[in-house]
Order: C-alpha cells, then structure tokens, then sequence
C-alpha cells in the first residue's frame, strides 16, 4: 500500500485559522521517542511559531498510543564527539527556546509521558493529561540523570518531595496522582483531550497564562497554576 511522503513525516505542523499551530510529534510505532530529526524539527516549528506573529498558541500532541516514551535511546553515544554533541544541544536549545517561547504552549498528555515526553510539558504553560496517562522521569534505571530540565522543571511544579522521589527512583505517577501533586492541570477522560484544550483556549482568552513560565524561567516560586488549588 502506497503511503503519502508527509505520513513519514517524523513532526507534523499546521496553523489554524485561530492563530493555534498544533505540533504532532509522529513516530508511533517507536511511541514516539525523540530522535535528533524531531529535535530538529521541533526547533525549527518553534522558530516558525516565534516568527509568525499570527501564531497565538502552540499545542503539542503525540499521534497514537503514547505522547512520547522519551529520547530515542538508540542515538546514545552515535554523536562523533562529546564536545560536539553538546555544541549541537547549546546551539538549538529547544528547551530554552521552549521555556522562554513568546507564545501560550499546551500539551495534551497520553499514554507513556517519559522522560523527555514528560520533561517538554513541563516546559509548557498548561499540561492536559488523559485518564491512563503514565508520567515517568526514568533516567536513572538508565544510569544517568533527567537531561532536558527535568531536575529543574518538576522541582518547581510539584512538591519537592514528590519531585525528588520521581527523579530518584524513575517510578512513574498516574495522571490523577500528577493533578494532585501539580504536575499537571488537568484530567481529561478517555477521548476528551480536545474538549480539554478547548476549556484551556478559553480561559487563556480571559487571562494570560504565561506567568507560570515566565516566574520558573526566573528561578522564583511558582504560583498555584489552576484556580481552586493550594
């Protein structure tokens, strides 16, 4: 059976006539863990976004049954040097892009949110998770430690207990578990992740959801992120 070239398209993009581009991130038989051609790809749909002063918000999405199960570990060590991978990480910095992005981001969360499938909504201003979602920081079964934020970013959203139990173990937390604990805003039922990012363009139509971000880019505490919770 033939296949359109852009269904092998590892990242899907588009932009609505809202102003809302929707980042697909399409590997669904790896559950779509990251390699370096999403990376890319990632960094250069944020650039777009950044750019394109239509764009109001950015939504991030995984196709299939996981939002993403992480980096693609079989890319480890395949860099020609040390030095040079890390002069490639600090000059597309994704996650600073991300972090620091002038757009409102959205990640509607499901299935396996590991590693850095939970380390780039941690990155976002309002992280929707559907029931069954399963959050894991599971570097250190790997031996070595969260490399996308992670240490930095769920310390700051979650309790540090919690944070430190997650980052330490690499046991994951069901998405009811990652609402009380601040690690996500809120729970969608099976099927119900675009009623939730309706609920979420509505609310930022009212208010400006950025603050969040913009106060963990500073290094301040973070305010409650949703309305009626401590």
């Amino acid at each position: 059976m033939a296949v359109d070239w852009w269904q092998m398209d590892p990242v899907f993009f588009s932009i609505d006539e809202r102003g809302v581009a929707t980042i697909t991130l399409n590997r669904p038989g790896q559950l779509n863990a990251i390699n370096m051609a999403m990376r890319d790809l990632l960094w250069e749909y944020l650039g777009a976004c950044r750019d394109v002063a239509e764009v109001k918000a950015i939504v991030f999405r995984g196709e299939g049954r996981a939002f993403s199960a992480g980096a693609d570990i079989s890319e480890f060590g395949t860099a020609p040097s040390v030095m040079e991978a890390r002069a490639a990480r600090h000059e597309r910095d994704l996650w600073w892009e991300l972090l620091n992005h002038r757009c409102l981001t959205i990640a509607l969360m499901h299935g396996f949110c590991y590693g850095a499938g939970l380390e780039l909504p941690l990155c976002c201003d309002v992280r929707i998770a559907e029931e069954g979602a399963s959050l894991a920081l599971p570097e250190v079964t790997l031996g070595y430690i969260p490399s996308a934020c992670g240490t930095q970013t769920l310390s700051r959203v979650a309790p540090r207990g919690v944070a430190s139990h997650m980052i330490l173990t690499g046991e994951p937390v069901d998405a009811e578990a990652a609402l009380r604990w601040g690690i996500v805003d809120e729970v969608a039922a099976t099927g119900g992740l675009a009623a939730g990012l309706e609920r979420a363009l509505e609310r930022a139509a009212r208010e400006d959801l950025r603050a969040r971000r913009r106060t963990m880019v500073t290094l301040a505490e973070i305010p409650a992120p949703w309305p009626g919770r401590a």
